[in-house]
């Protein structure tokens, strides 16, 4: 297959807006299956990892592909699920054509709204397809305008719905005036006369058509004007390319589970939707320029890797120029040492089909490449081109994981290392402090999944937490004490004495150790002895066991014993002087602070200020950013464990946040209090 009769289209859109649906509807038509699979049943091509038919939603990106026009279609179903937006991400890196999924019944959804940011980001063409015009309650005219008030007068339709609801029988193409109806299971239309009835419409549709789009060329424009209307293969190369510039977001119908539009979509993205050597030059982290060249070194790009129980590692790739075939040594840029792509193929769902060569602009996989994870760039020796990874979105939830077989420890912790590399927007660590493992990601969905993968793909059952706070300590007030370690059993005992000034630093600062010993009161390869035991009594905390931060320690005399003394015995003074000090040192228990930034609509923000103030946060600022408002505000940790599901919950799914630590602070002190008895009653347990 040359490049040019290669379509890329990743589906995207909000979660339930029916884009596996049509996805199974494109591949029923193109007579790839037998039957139209059903995301109720199961049994759909793109949807097959039992979490994804159990939930009855994509969690992750599906890949098929058919043939139309002697074209080869490679579809890519994007999760339109806000916890697995980091796969959609991916994906859009992918494909050559966005395709929004708009359900007619529901209209333009909040994650319709974030993927098509990332579209115009990734600088991919859009159009949008208005799917489920049979249901009740639908509505074409409602659903466009939601989409021209959303996104702008480039929204431009070019079919219009034939009946409604229950009555949707078919559609007009409006740049041809052709009309197409459908029977009942058969998923190619036939042609008909549009009906009289619509025809003011398709009048009034098409010149609104025709003048948006001679706006994006100065010749038609100008023809125009003198009553030269475009042909309609002029209409096409000029809403195509319009696509390409960002300039036209084309407008189409249907309804997947009928059929209804399907052959006419298939039609559009051959006819109109760009192919790779169209696609702009992704960004690049290494190397000045890079031009897309079917015949020049090979240049690809990982945008999802899979654990596979049966061939291991799976690495899903765009070839962005040049060919690979199969046994090809290829540079993994970034990195030492070269990958061979044994076991090329190419993806149908969860069917392989093997390949011997994947030319430019095609998407395949590739297995047992151990060291290669997502937004890894493949290239041929010599090729000074890396092309720079997705951003993801950051985690906004965590969980702390306990294995319940003790003996599981290490397999949860080789476990979760392959899940990580599976998605990068998951993140793993260990908290020493609180001996807990801590998975974090996208929100509670997001981490359910992943602990029911952990399960099924590893063998590793877990109980969850809400993980514990990583709160500190700190001192207001400045003491003096003396530490002192003695210990006699007969023959050589142990003694140590160290006097240790402690003094509070600004927030921030850390901890100091300062050598203010003269006249060899203690020796001085026992001085880094006394700084170790005096860190360690700090880790111990001094109010409820969380470290304490912030403070100067100066240790100033002592005694030693030449017989007796050693480090051991330095460390225990270090040790016994905090301990001695703690009294007088007034300490205080200080949280974790987060800098969150909230993006809402404008209907939302006094429920979500308001419900910031109530978890003791402090708004910093309120700006604009497009369409939504951006709430800034520093809140504590403590209150932001769960804040995914609350900000779900007060916006309808409409709100999104990102946070990071910020700094320290000291707790309220009714608060406190409960930090303290709680932390003092787990030790007790």
């Amino acid at each position: 297959m040359v490049p040019e009769k290669i379509r890329n289209v990743v589906l995207v859109g909000h979660g339930g807006s029916g884009k596996t649906s049509l996805a199974e509807a494109l591949l029923f038509t193109a007579g790839v299956t037998t039957r139209v699979g059903r995301v109720e049943d199961g049994n759909t091509v793109t949807d097959f990892e039992p979490e994804e038919i159990e939930r009855q939603i994509s969690l992750s990106v599906g890949i098929a592909s058919f043939t139309w026009k002697d074209h080869r279609v490679n579809v890519v179903d994007a999760p339109g699920y806000a916890g697995f937006l980091g796969d959609a991400r991916s994906a859009l890196r992918a494909a050559d054509l966005a395709l929004f999924v708009v359900s007619g019944v529901d209209g333009v959804e909040v994650q319709t709204e974030i993927l098509w940011d990332l579209a115009v980001e990734e600088g991919i063409p859009r159009a949008v397809f208005i799917n489920k015009l049979d249901r009740e309650r639908s509505s074409y005219s409602r659903t466009l305008a939601e989409l021209q008030g959303a996104f702008g007068k480039r929204i431009a339709p070019v079919h219009l719905p034939i009946g409604s609801e229950h009555d949707l029988s078919g559609l007009v193409r409006v740049v041809s005036n052709r009309g197409h109806t459908y029977s009942s299971g058969v998923p190619v239309g036939s042609p008909i006369e549009p009906p009289a009835d619509l025809a003011p419409t398709v009048e009034e549709t098409r010149i609104a058509l025709v003048e948006s789009v001679v706006e994006t060329d100065d010749e038609l424009m100008e023809k125009y004007f003198e009553g030269e209307e475009p042909s309609r293969e002029q209409m096409v190369e000029v809403i195509h390319q319009g696509m390409l510039e960002g300039e036209v977001q084309p407008v189409l119908i249907g309804s997947a589970t009928a059929l209804i539009g399907i052959d006419t979509l298939a039609d559009f993205l051959v006819d109109f939707g760009p192919n790779p050597l169209e696609h702009a030059a992704p960004p690049l982290a290494v190397g000045d320029e890079f031009v897309v060249d079917p015949d020049g070194p090979a240049v690809a790009y990982v945008f999802k890797t899979i654990s596979d129980p049966y061939v291991g590692r799976v690495s899903l790739f765009r070839v962005f120029s040049g060919s690979i075939n199969a046994d090809d040594e290829l540079e993994h840029a970034g990195h030492s040492g070269k990958v061979r792509m044994h076991n090329l193929f190419f993806m149908q769902g969860k069917e392989h089909q093997d390949a011997s060569k994947v030319v430019t602009g095609d998407i395949a996989a590739v297995a047992k490449l151990e060291s290669v994870v997502a937004g890894d760039t493949l290239r041929s020796p010599g090729a000074n081109v890396q092309i720079a990874r997705v951003p993801f979105p950051k985690p906004v939830m965590s969980l702390a994981l306990f294995p319940k077989a003790a003996q599981d420890e290490e397999k949860l912790s080789t476990a979760l290392a392959k899940i990580a590399e599976e998605d990068p927007t998951l993140h793993v660590e260990r908290r020493a402090e609180t001996k807990e493992t801590v998975l974090s990601g996208l929100g509670d969905t997001h981490l359910d999944v992943t602990v029911a993968r952990l399960a099924r793909k590893f063998g590793v059952d877990v109980d969850t937490a809400v993980p514990t706070v990583p709160y500190r300590e700190t001192i207001t007030a400045s003491a003096e004490a003396e530490g002192k370690h003695k210990k006699q059993s007969g023959g050589r005992g142990q003694f140590g004495v160290a006097i240790v000034r402690f003094e509070p630093l600004p927030r921030g600062s850390g901890y100091e150790f300062v050598d203010g010993i003269k006249g060899g009161s203690i020796p001085r390869q026992y001085i880094p002895a006394v700084d170790k035991g005096i860190q360690e009594g700090f880790r111990r905390g001094i109010l409820s066991g969380y470290p304490t931060i912030d403070v100067r320690a100066t240790v100033y005399d002592g005694k030693y014993h030449s017989v007796d003394s050693d480090e051991l015995s330095f460390r225990m003074a270090g040790i016994m002087a905090v301990r001695a000090a703690a009294a007088d040192l007034r300490a205080v228990l200080l949280e974790p602070i987060v800098n969150a930034r909230i993006r809402v609509p404008e209907e939302y923000m006094g429920d979500v200020i308001g419900d910031l103030n109530a978890k003791r946060g402090r708004v910093l600022g309120m700006d604009s950013d497009g369409r939504l408002r951006v709430v800034t505000a520093e809140v504590p940790l403590a209150e932001m464990q769960r804040y995914a599901i609350d900000l779900r919950s007060i916006t309808g799914g409409r709100g999104t946040f990102e946070m990071e630590f910020d700094h320290y602070q000291e707790v309220p002190h009714n608060e406190a209090e409960k930090v303290i008895a709680a932390a003092r009653q787990k030790e007790d347990d």
